[in-house]
């Protein structure tokens, strides 16, 4: 009697085993995959080497089940991007908001993998190039002479459907969770690109949850407090943003400061640019509130 319950409790736990097993292999393959994009606050200018050991270490520790795509490149571990030392920028080591979102969202889930995919420009506008409903006339407006070709959201979805299309290739099931826009500052430069931001950003959610047929897609907005641009424009494109989060359903956004001390995300001494510091708590920030729509 003793020994066949004995045998029972074994096989129950070698039953239990199996399916756990079974459910972590079906976490490994399904792939979550975020959308990255903006402006050069999203390109980042985080010193990676700036970071302390303990962080370093962590990004290590979950780099293996999380990977970028940036720009179009195939996908890797999850790290910095060469910098070309610059009198502005003189590190090597270069980072935006992706390295603590992957590690926010990685930590809270142990057993899930992510793909990042990021697409981001500096000096460009949601009124043109960024803009869903692209026309030459639009980019003339308001982008410089080297920028007016130069179809972003186009080449983000181009660069999303190629990377969902590899991971089909290799077996993997995916799932798009959520997106993060951090974007803004030369959309205060033209009034004309200003006074529409909150309509041009809703048409720009809407358009990337109807290409994926996602239609609660989580989307948080990192919200801008340039001081540079036409008189009020920062202030039109700021109150543009809060608008689109309160009027658009499951989308949320990270409200700057305005004081120069840039006390709340701190800056590079050109106060428009995140340093490290900026950019972790951005990361970090991006990640908690899409961890909190998804789960809403």
């Amino acid at each position: 009697m003793i020994k066949s319950n004995l045998l029972l409790v074994f096989f129950s736990v070698l039953m239990l085993f199996t399916t756990s097993c079974k459910a972590q292999q079906i976490e490994e393959s399904s792939i979550q995959v975020v959308l990255l994009a903006g402006q050069s606050n999203m390109a980042g200018a985080g010193d990676f080497d700036e970071l302390e050991d303990s962080e370093i270490k962590r990004i290590e520790k979950i780099s293996a089940r999380v990977s970028l795509s940036f720009n179009g490149k195939p996908a890797k571990p999850l790290s910095y991007y060469k910098n070309k030392p610059s009198e502005k920028y003189h590190f090597l080591k270069r980072f935006g908001p992706e390295i603590f979102i992957g590690l926010e969202l990685a930590e809270a889930n142990p057993n899930k993998h992510y793909l990042l995919i990021k697409r981001s420009q500096g000096g460009t506008a949601l009124y043109g190039a960024w803009n869903p409903e692209w026309t030459e006339e639009k980019a003339k407006e308001v982008e410089k002479v080297h920028k007016q070709k130069i179809k972003l959201y186009s080449m983000h979805i181009a660069d999303i459907k190629e990377n969902l299309e590899l991971l089909e290739k290799k077996g993997k099931s995916c799932k798009i969770i959520g997106m993060a826009w951090f974007q803004g500052e030369n959309d205060a430069v033209k009034k004309v690109a200003a006074d529409s931001y909150d309509e041009n950003l809703t048409k720009l959610i809407n358009a990337y949850r109807s290409e994926f047929n996602i239609p609660k897609m989580p989307f948080v907005i990192g919200q801008t407090n340039s001081r540079y641009g036409i008189k009020g424009g920062a202030a039109i494109v700021r109150k543009a943003m809060e608008k689109v989060a309160k009027s658009v359903e499951h989308v949320d956004i990270i409200k700057t400061t305005t004081d120069t001390t840039w006390n709340d995300f701190p800056k590079h001494s050109d106060n428009v640019h995140y340093n490290a510091e900026g950019q972790k708590r951005f990361g970090i920030a991006f990640g908690k509130k899409l961890m909190n729509l998804i789960e809403n």
